[in-house]
């Protein structure tokens, strides 16, 4: 199979090319700004995305085999213009949490996949609220783009090691144990699938 940098090499004598690009990597984009900013505001974000990549093909690194670090960079600096966008869906999310109604044992409507995972986020909500935008978008790129360090560092342009040292600094935060109630200091239990669910978003991939 091409790669993609051959494709957006050819791509700068014929412009018709970059559809292949788009193609590609479309999909894999547009699930991680839905998860940023919801799939309301995702679309507009999306084709600026692809659009600022277009006009700047002639900049991308053609000794890279893979556009999909280039491309989740451009996106990163696309969402961070679209700040109230962002935060109106976290916004969403957390009233979601806070006035959920209980879920009754035999509710069927809903897989326990889908329970077990609303309940993970609902409890990591605070702690992901509370990192800062930096550590913000290297946590979402890891987790929600599925980047590797070195595909981070390369869309952030960051040094590697600033990557890394940032991961593990978010997974101290995340993993940290919140302060017990005073009046109940036993651990809030947890499903098996919860606490799978957590630390796949604490400590990530090997």
């Amino acid at each position: 199979m091409t790669n993609d940098n051959d494709i957006i090499r050819e791509s700068i004598r014929a412009a018709e090319r970059f559809s292949e690009i788009f193609e590609r990597h479309i999909e894999v984009v547009s699930a991680y700004v839905a998860r940023r900013v919801g799939p309301a505001a995702s679309d507009d974000i999306v084709s600026e995305t692809f659009l600022i990549a277009f006009r700047k093909r002639r900049h991308f690194d053609l000794d890279r085999t893979s556009a999909l670090p280039w491309l989740m960079g451009i996106a990163t600096k696309v969402l961070s213009q679209h700040r109230r966008a962002q935060a109106q869906h976290w916004r969403v999310l957390q009233a979601a949490f806070a006035h959920s109604d209980p879920i009754a044992p035999d509710d069927h409507d809903r897989s326990s996949a889908q329970l077990d995972a609303a309940e993970a986020i609902e409890r990591l909500y605070p702690r992901i609220a509370a990192l800062s935008t930096r550590d913000r978008e290297v946590l979402f790129l890891h987790a929600w783009g599925d980047l590797t360090y070195e595909q981070i560092a390369t869309a952030l342009r960051i040094p590697v090691g600033t990557v890394r040292s940032r991961l593990s600094r978010i997974r101290a935060k995340l993993a940290a144990p919140p302060p017990s109630p005073e009046a109940d200091h036993a651990p809030r239990p947890a499903t098996t699938h919860i606490r799978l669910a957590e630390k796949e978003i604490i400590h990530g991939h090997p």
